[in-house]
């Protein structure tokens, strides 16, 4: 079938290496415009435009998804299929152009996460269990009907990062899979229960401050759904200092040595901070959390070890 592939980041790199590589044919790629990235304010371009323009293949990056120049060239490209990863919302002077549709892939089992970052808030939340799913495009954002779900479990180590990647390679053989159904018109879909959705909204620095009142779970599952972009965060002595790995602390002897250390019998207060044997501890609303890895503001990403030897948020 002819295609045109719309995406930006890494996520969409693997579907369209997949799709290049098939026997379908790109005819083109969407992509966002370039922009200055970067403290030098050098114009770079997305991850898809860059493997594209690398294969030869024509890339369209329209500010402005209603524009008519833009519209009338994908009605000239005459393409069966739109498939879109990680893009922008369509309208529907868009998303309805193809003879087969159009489908996304989407980071979440939906019609749990509709929206902007499933992947954290999956993790944020401390599920078990998460997946891809692909579906026709319709008015309402991620709500068009299930075309295939791919169910994966998330690692009691997973963080953003990993279980991004994961989900990226295993949304790949789903994108394929999907194009093969659709080819071979054996598409079965099923509606989305709207009952049952959740909202995944895009994430804020306001989300990512650590509030120490929290349990320990929950803000351990905060950092791991954060890291290692954009990571969370706490503001001690009027620096900020982001959080990439944590650990809860349920050794009994441990906790019973570092309340021994702070002369307190029963807990280590909220967002107090406890040093044993070089580690860093943080007290919560329940619970004693151990730092393993933090960066200071304007500083380099460091260990807790590294950071005792310069730092000190007793």
């Amino acid at each position: 079938m002819k295609i045109v592939f719309m995406g930006t980041p890494e996520f969409a790199i693997p579907s369209l290496k997949r799709l290049f590589e098939s026997d379908h044919k790109i005819a083109a790629v969407v992509s966002a415009p370039d922009k200055e990235r970067g403290r030098g304010k050098q114009i770079s371009s997305t991850p898809v435009k860059q493997f594209a323009v690398q294969n030869n293949i024509e890339v369209l990056t329209p500010f402005d998804l209603n524009d008519e120049s833009f519209i009338s060239r994908l009605k000239e490209l005459d393409a069966d299929l739109f498939i879109v990863v990680a893009f922008r919302i369509l309208p529907k002077k868009v998303y309805s152009i193809p003879k087969r549709g159009s489908f996304n892939l989407h980071g979440s089992l939906l019609p749990k996460y509709r929206g902007a970052a499933p992947i954290q808030w999956a993790l944020i939340n401390g599920d078990k269990e998460t997946g891809v799913t692909t579906f026709f495009l319709e008015d309402k954002v991620d709500t068009g009907n299930i075309i295939i779900q791919q169910r994966m479990e998330i690692d009691e180590y997973d963080d953003f990062g990993s279980l991004h990647d994961k989900m990226m390679i295993a949304g790949a053989d789903v994108v394929i899979k999907t194009v093969e159904l659709i080819e071979n018109g054996h598409v079965n879909v099923s509606k989305q229960n709207n009952e049952l959705a959740s909202p995944a909204p895009k994430i804020t620095k306001e989300i990512c401050r650590i509030d120490w009142n929290k349990s320990a779970l929950e803000i351990h599952n905060l950092v791991k759904g954060l890291s290692p972009y954009p990571c969370a965060y706490f503001i001690h002595g009027g620096k900020s200092y982001k959080v990439y790995k944590t650990s809860i602390v349920d050794s009994i002897d441990l906790i019973n040595e570092i309340l021994l250390k702070e002369n307190s019998q029963s807990c280590l207060k909220e967002g107090k901070f406890s040093t044993f044997n070089s580690q860093l501890f943080a007290g919560t609303g329940s619970g004693i959390l151990q730092l393993f890895e933090l960066q200071p503001e304007g500083r380099k990403r460091m260990t807790s070890e590294e950071f005792l030897r310069g730092y000190s948020l007793i």
